[in-house]
């Protein structure tokens, strides 16, 4: 294969997955302490998250089949069939098995024959994954690239904890939702990628996280629990991230009038407003999926993008920003064509 003729490449389809099963934060509250070992207040996941429901996959229902949805629903609104497509990346923070790579298992059901693999940074996989497929197409590697993620974080979540002490180091798990999604990624004649700019603190990687399935704890439920808190997290972000902002803006010359849309990594509602008052994004800029989904880790940005898709016209740029666990930024300029 050689470079691509042009330097442009940009996102031409969109396409996102929701699990059928539907909780409130109420029902969910009820779920966790109706063994009777935790009381807690009227209302207190909604009131502590502002998450009033979430999307929990059912049985039978796993990573790869929210990917799998959010991909054929990605290459439908395209007009392509699954042979078009010569990568297949599977850039998520949850896989359906240790090995091989949940790419294989998506591919398999999906029917194309691209070359597969995944990518793994916490809630940034799905960035992630979009720069890796423009970077590949730049190098000449592939053509046409399909990145697809399938989150469960609800499968980390403590649903019976013992007492108050393993519902307060479980507490960011419930936030979690569960949720597909998928882009398009190739050459373009105008637009595309503009801009990626990446920050990491890695010092920070125990600030949460699922510490079991790897070779420091292979085996063991306890070990299969998110642990950790937002609040680190945030502190984080607010000691760095404004600086990766301040560098998009100097190197592109873009401030937040030139954006049509704002699209935002989302764990809590006071979390996102915490952003709002630290960044001075205009509000109205931003596409609020967190009090309806929670936290649906790296599908978070590819559902906002998938719900604005049809509004966006020619030229109307879109700043995206990543956080995850690890701890990263990312940042991404698209302006659709």
């Amino acid at each position: 294969m050689h470079p691509a003729a042009t330097a442009r490449i940009g996102i031409t389809a969109v396409g996102s997955q929701l699990p059928a099963r539907r909780l409130t934060s109420r029902e969910l509250q009820d779920e966790i302490t109706a063994g009777g070992r935790l009381r807690l207040p009227e209302r207190t996941f909604e009131k502590a998250t502002g998450i009033v429901t979430r999307h929990f996959a059912a049985d039978g229902e796993y990573a790869s089949t929210l990917a799998l949805g959010a991909a054929r629903r990605a290459l439908d609104s395209r007009g392509l069939d699954p042979l078009d497509v010569d990568l297949l990346l599977f850039a998520s923070a949850t896989r359906d098995v240790a090995e091989p790579a949940t790419a294989h298992l998506v591919q398999s059901e999906l029917g194309s024959r691209a070359h597969a693999l995944d990518v793994s940074n916490a809630c940034n996989s799905f960035l992630n994954g979009i720069d890796l497929a423009r970077s590949m197409i730049l190098a000449g590697r592939a053509r046409r690239a399909l990145v697809v993620t399938g989150e469960t974080p609800s499968r980390a979540m403590r649903r019976d904890p013992g007492g108050a002490e393993e519902f307060r180091a479980g507490f960011a798990g419930y936030t979690f939702g569960d949720a597909g999604a998928a882009v398009v990624v190739e050459a373009v004649e105008r637009g595309g990628i503009l801009d990626v700019e990446t920050e990491t603190a890695s010092e920070h990687w125990q600030t949460g996280g699922i510490p079991g399935g790897g070779s420091r704890h292979p085996r063991g439920d306890e070990y299969s629990y998110f642990r950790g808190g937002g609040t680190e997290l945030r502190g984080v972000f607010e000691k760095i991230g404004l600086d990766i902002l301040t560098r998009v803006a100097a190197r592109t010359g873009l401030g937040w009038d030139d954006y049509a849309r704002v699209l935002v990594h989302q764990v809590t509602v006071p979390y996102l407003e915490r952003f709002v008052e630290a960044t001075g994004v205009p509000e109205e800029k931003l596409v609020v999926t967190v009090p309806e989904l929670g936290n649906v880790a790296s599908a978070t940005i590819g559902i906002q993008l998938d719900r604005i898709r049809e509004e966006l016209e020619p030229g109307d740029k879109v700043l995206m920003l990543g956080l995850g666990g690890g701890v990263s930024l990312m940042t991404m300029v698209w302006e659709a064509s």
